[in-house]
């Protein structure tokens, strides 16, 4: 416990926190400032840093340095170290994972600077429980960076998903498409001289399309972390922000791996059943009783992944 110097003043030197006796204080990151993925054409995920940061470890262990630690720390409301032998904590994080007692999840914390399409960065903003700081055009001249996919990666749209589709669209359709990109980003020198004229960059830039890159600094505990991925890995999102979800779970993984093992195995390879879905596994019956056409698809899918076949 740090104990104040006499007259109530704590000194620099009085926070220098030592780790128990036995261990040693090791980095999470391996001493990186930045870890980074690159991502699409022009983006990139990068891990710029963790909470906690560096965590007590046996020296000669052999052991990787990780803060799923804190998490078991947080849930038993403990402030030592090495009290649980680590097959213990696994348990009991994948015990949190798998009732959703989401709190000690919390208590791991990891900040990235991202650059990625605004039509990306609109999606993501959606997760309202991060901290982001975005590069400004009110303050600088948006950079010259644009979002160009693939011809293979220019989708057709679904008959059945309003939001998107998964098909490969006809390549001379893609290329139309592509050409049509490249005449939108053309507006960018337009952008750029009507600035150099007096016109204020907040209104000039008002006239750059979405495929234009932007920046940001997202920092966010684990918890809304693992509930991000959830829905962004999913087969249903958007491809692109796909491609920046494995990026952040390649970079976390190293740094959370228990935790990262229970999402897995509880969240994102697994499966919600609803009351409708588990009477007609009890019954036999290759559908559920909705005349809801989108809950039968979704109850097909979930039979597929299953092995549930109708002559079962």
């Amino acid at each position: 416990m740090i104990e104040p110097k006499p007259g109530g003043v704590i000194t620099e030197a009085y926070l220098r926190v030592k780790p128990e006796e036995g261990y040693e204080l090791r980095d999470v990151m391996g001493g990186d400032l930045r870890r980074e993925v690159r991502v699409l054409d022009h983006g990139f995920v990068a891990l710029v840093d963790a909470m906690p940061r560096m965590v007590a470890v046996e020296p000669g262990s052999g052991e990787a340095p990780t803060a799923d630690g804190a998490i078991v720390q947080a849930a038993r409301v403990s402030y030592g170290v090495g009290t649980k032998k680590v097959s213990e904590d696994r348990g009991l994080i994948r015990y949190l994972m798998r009732h959703r007692h989401t709190t000690p999840f919390e208590m791991v914390e990891f900040k990235f600077h991202c650059s990625m399409p605004i039509f990306i960065a609109r999606q993501w903003i959606r997760h309202r429980t991060a901290n982001v700081n975005e590069y400004s055009g009110r303050y600088s001249i948006m950079p010259d960076r644009f979002y160009h996919p693939t011809v293979d990666a220019v989708r057709k749209q679904s008959k059945t998903n309003r939001q998107g589709g998964e098909e490969s669209i006809d390549a001379a359709t893609a290329q139309q498409f592509l050409d049509y990109l490249t005449r939108a980003e053309e507006h960018y020198k337009e952008y750029v001289s009507l600035t150099e004229q007096g016109v204020t960059r907040e209104l000039a830039r008002a006239g750059l399309p979405v495929n234009l890159y932007t920046e940001w600094y997202w920092k966010c505990d684990l918890h809304n972390i693992l509930h991000f991925l959830n829905l962004r890995l999913d087969a249903h999102a958007q491809l692109e922000i796909r491609e920046y979800a494995r990026a952040m779970l390649a970079l976390i993984e190293p740094i959370v791996p228990v935790a990262v093992e229970a999402f897995r195995d509880y969240m994102l390879e697994g499966m919600h059943l609803t009351r409708l879905e588990i009477d007609a596994i009890r019954n036999g019956s290759p559908e559920i009783e909705t005349t809801n056409s989108r809950e039968q698809r979704e109850w097909q899918d979930k039979r597929a992944r299953l092995g549930i076949s109708d002559d079962r």
